[in-house]
């Protein structure tokens, strides 16, 4: 009967329906909740699984950093942005642009189907909504030839991705210390690009720089309404990262990544059984789900 509750209706039922159940089976309430709790935890991904989704995007994330990297050193618009707007729309497109492009594209088009089928967490609207905007840029730049300015904002959001996921590679092999240093720095990258670099060398170039060189074209408030977007989240997730470094520095310890590692699904048993032990403890997922992407207590068991 606790099983098909479980399955068909719901997994943390209310009191009133505890009080059914209770009177059903001639069981304590208690007992039946401690029921629930455990059924919770088997649904519960192991560390192996969550390590192995984080060392894929680290992986990923590290490859297409470095390849986006040395592909815009030796690009005009990499150190003069105007670059990118001069001669527009009848710019090359590259074999090396073109393939950087499809790689970005079809990974993000990959985090936006798995976010179905992940464990679901606590920003997964948030990194739903990234995933839609992040897609339609990288779609719609590339049907306008705005790729010069779109690998720019693809290699400096890939900056501190992958440290991120360096991070939970740590927490899940317990390596403390580590994971703490990996979280502080990806704290300080993050912030540095997506609140520094992305909107006074990004945003001012799309909304400033194009505007003076080819003026108002017509797709110009559709591509600056997605830039924006993204730059709304990075605030929301800066705030996040500030929150849980502030948390780090007073206990002596990272706590959990409210950006993106905390499962709704679990938090109830979270908050109780990892209060005791102080840091990104973990448990789902292993993906910023976000990306992503430190929850309430510890890296927990999301961004």
């Amino acid at each position: 009967i606790l099983e098909k509750v479980f399955t068909s209706i719901t997994k943390s039922p209310d009191g009133k329906r505890l009080e059914g159940l209770s009177k059903q089976l001639d069981w304590d309430v208690r007992k039946i909740q401690r029921w629930f709790r455990q059924r919770r935890n088997q649904d519960k991904p192991t560390t192996l699984t969550k390590f192995c989704e984080s060392m894929w995007r680290f992986t990923f994330y590290l490859s297409i950093f470095f390849y986006g990297l040395r592909f815009l050193w030796t690009a005009p618009w990499f150190w003069d942005t105007r670059q990118c707007w001069y001669n527009y729309p009848f710019q090359p497109l590259t074999s090396r642009l073109y393939y950087y492009y499809i790689l970005e594209l079809a990974f993000y088009w990959s985090l936006m189907f798995s976010q179905f089928t992940d464990i679901k967490r606590k920003d997964f609207l948030i990194m739903f909504v990234h995933h839609l905007a992040t897609i339609g840029l990288i779609t719609f730049s590339y049907m306008n030839n705005m790729v010069r300015v779109g690998t720019l904002v693809l290699c400096l959001h890939d900056a501190s991705d992958f440290l991120l996921e360096a991070a939970k590679l740590a927490n899940y092999a317990k390596y403390q210390r580590l994971c703490d240093a990996f979280f502080m720095l990806f704290g300080v990258v993050f912030i540095v690009t997506r609140l520094g670099i992305y909107p006074f060398w990004i945003l001012n170039t799309t909304l400033f720089e194009s505007w003076e060189l080819i003026g108002p074209y017509p797709s110009w408030w559709l591509f600056n309404g997605l830039l924006v977007t993204l730059q709304v989240l990075h605030v929301i997730w800066s705030y996040l990262i500030v929150r849980t470094a502030y948390k780090a520095l007073v206990r002596g310890k990272v706590s959990k990544d409210d950006r993106s590692d905390v499962e709704s699904s679990s938090e109830e048993e979270d908050v109780t059984s990892n209060s005791t032990k102080g840091v990104l403890s973990t448990s789902s997922n292993g993906s910023n789900r976000s990306n992503g992407h430190v929850a309430s207590g510890q890296w927990t068991e999301e961004e």
